[in-house]
């Protein structure tokens, strides 16, 4: 067997459910299905119940988190209409300000243009914001983002349209920064008739044509991140009459990246710059000594749901056929993980905002 050590990986956009839905995903079991999937530092998304839009929300998820999370994570503060005018006084307890602007799982859609103006007038300048914005949106925020005179990062890109824009926004100097989830990369609309229902195949954004994907891929120089955007529900909710958006993705991310490396698509180096090196920079992140993850590069693995370590208990690649494949996980000299086993007590994680260093 071959091993190959990598870095930790960080993956900046997770919805770890907690508080309010923790029937499907907690900070423990979110987090067992991180360091599962390679990811040694999480950043958690606010749109939980109650969502993370101020002090008292915030602190709900991070004593959960403390209790519960066996790698080292962070939040984003969600902004809202009601949190203009406190949020930048919480900016040194969470890793960025979360903003939707389209349509989004949960209640912190923001609809008008002087909200979204004023948080980005508000926000520190030295700490991130992100962006749900898709299409005429992601215009908007580019806009707004070049008046402010400063960063901005704009979540799972999905479209042709938008990572054209993207590009040239970058090409012309306006600061912004990107992700591209995994099942942008590797899942299609013309894929949906393999789900076993229609409802597990929704997400948000939805799945793309193969021109969109394909326009993914040839522009990856212009993408900085691969995040999961790991969304659980359960098969029940997905199968159900109103099903949820959202796929859970932490445990397959890096082995679809590292198939694709095997195919001569990617190369590895490309691979770890988005899912550690501009994770880290992007989002001031600090390093994580003495940690690593080992990888045999060479493994074929089939996708299982019944071995899924998420509590959603079940993977949108189900079936598929993977090379590349996590052995272990080392957290700050100590093994965490090995062979499907986890070495590791509820509250090793450490909270990365910089009020927590």
């Amino acid at each position: 067997m071959t091993t190959l050590r990598l870095p930790g990986l960080i993956d900046v956009h997770v919805h770890l459910r907690e508080p309010g839905a923790e029937y499907k995903e907690d900070f423990e079991s979110g987090s067992r299905a991180a360091l599962a999937g390679g990811f040694t530092m999480v950043l958690a998304m606010p749109n939980t119940q109650p969502p993370l839009i101020d002090a008292a929300s915030l602190k709900i998820a991070e004593d959960a988190a403390s209790a519960k999370a066996l790698c080292d994570y962070g939040f984003h503060l969600g902004a809202s209409g009601s949190n203009v005018e406190t949020a930048a006084a919480l900016a040194q307890r969470v890793c960025g300000l979360k903003m939707y602007l389209d349509a989004t799982y949960g209640p912190l859609l923001i609809q008008d243009l002087a909200t979204l103006r004023e948080h980005f007038a508000r926000w520190p300048k030295d700490r991130p914001i992100l962006c749900h914005a898709e299409e005429r949106t992601l215009a908007a925020v580019l806009m707004v983002a070049h008046l402010e005179r400063r960063s901005v990062h704009i979540c799972h890109v999905s479209r042709k349209a938008e990572i054209e824009l993207i590009r040239d926004a970058k090409m012309h100097g306006i600061d912004v920064t990107c992700e591209v989830t995994p099942h942008h990369l590797f899942i299609v609309q013309e894929d949906v008739p393999r789900f076993l229902s229609p409802g597990r195949s929704q997400v948000r954004p939805s799945l793309a044509t193969r021109a969109d994907q394909q326009a993914l891929w040839d522009n990856m120089e212009f993408i900085d991140c691969i995040a999961t955007d790991h969304a659980p529900h359960t098969l029940a909710e997905k199968d159900g009459n109103a099903p949820p958006p959202g796929f859970p993705g932490l445990e397959t991310a890096l082995a679809l990246m590292l198939t694709r490396v095997h195919a001569g698509n990617i190369e590895l180096d490309a691979v770890t710059a988005r899912m550690v090196d501009n994770p880290r920079r992007i989002f001031g992140l600090p390093e994580q000594p003495e940690t690593w993850i080992e990888v045999d590069p060479d493994a074929t693995w089939t996708v299982r749901n019944e071995e899924v370590v998420s509590r959603c208990g079940w993977s949108p690649f189900a079936g598929s056929v993977l090379r590349g494949r996590v052995q272990s996980v080392t957290l700050r000299g100590e093994c965490v993980y090995r062979g499907g086993q986890f070495f590791v007590k509820a509250g090793t994680g450490r909270n990365v905002a910089p009020a927590y260093r």
